[in-house]
């Protein structure tokens, strides 16, 4: 059975990586989302994508010059015109407070250096315990020094490689940084690479998946889950498939 994640939520159908586009995804009856995380000022763990503000605050500048706090006052629906209401730069916690319904989160952490990855970890690891997420989590990230790190030290979440360009055997890759997941773009899922994968022991999940024939020709391929900005066409879909 294909497992279905809101891509930041429900990308396409409201501000995403804010708590409107987590609803949305719950609305639809999505309970797994993916999303991203960036440190603030004050080492909050904060939800937006990129390292700077523009794309979806239309403000210049840098999420890690900016407290949580701050973060909080600006508003994030830049980047989706025609919405609304104002939304916030969610932290972490205050997502994992406010949709309880959430079941599971894949957590992409952009990072880069040792350093850096310890301190997103670490504060990973603290709201692990504070909301018991032992089962209810994936860490993702591209960056092969956080992987490396999280192996080294024993991590407490499973993690997950994201490839988006398959340069070097993602499989391969993913088997050496003990990864439990594969997040792969959805053009590099062939059967082949799929069934290695899954024969490895790997959880792969599919981005970004919008267009519902392909949505199903995926399923019926066997991934285990796929990223979507459409949480409610995606339902449709597999839903049929199901019947």
């Amino acid at each position: 059975m294909t497992l279905i994640y809101g891509h930041r939520g429900a990308r396409a159908e409201a501000p995403e990586n804010t708590l409107p586009s987590f609803r949305k995804a719950l609305e639809a009856g999505v309970t797994r989302v993916e999303l991203d995380l960036h440190l603030s000022a004050d080492q909050q763990l904060v939800v937006i994508h990129d390292p700077t503000l523009k794309r979806t605050t239309g403000l210049r500048g840098k999420v890690a010059q900016h407290t949580a706090a701050e973060l909080s006052r600006i508003d994030a629906r830049f980047g989706l015109p025609g919405w609304q209401t104002p939304c916030a730069i969610p932290t972490l916690a205050q997502l994992l407070q406010q949709c309880p319904e959430i079941e599971h989160y894949q957590l992409e952490v952009k990072s880069g250096s040792e350093r850096q990855s310890r301190i997103v970890l670490d504060a990973i690891a603290t709201l692990t315990e504070r909301y018991n997420l032992h089962n209810k989590a994936v860490v993702t990230s591209s960056s092969r020094t956080l992987l490396r790190y999280a192996r080294r030290s024993n991590f407490m979440l499973p993690t997950g490689l994201v490839e988006e360009y398959g340069l070097l055997d993602p499989v391969k890759s993913a088997r050496r940084y003990g990864c439990d997941y594969l997040i792969l773009n959805w053009k590099l899922c062939s059967q082949q690479r799929l069934r290695a994968a899954q024969a490895a022991g790997l959880h792969v999940s599919v981005w970004t998946v919008n267009d519902a024939a392909l949505m199903q020709r995926l399923a019926e391929m066997g991934v285990d889950s796929l990223i979507t900005d459409l949480p409610s066409l995606a339902v449709k879909v597999i839903n049929q498939g199901r019947a």
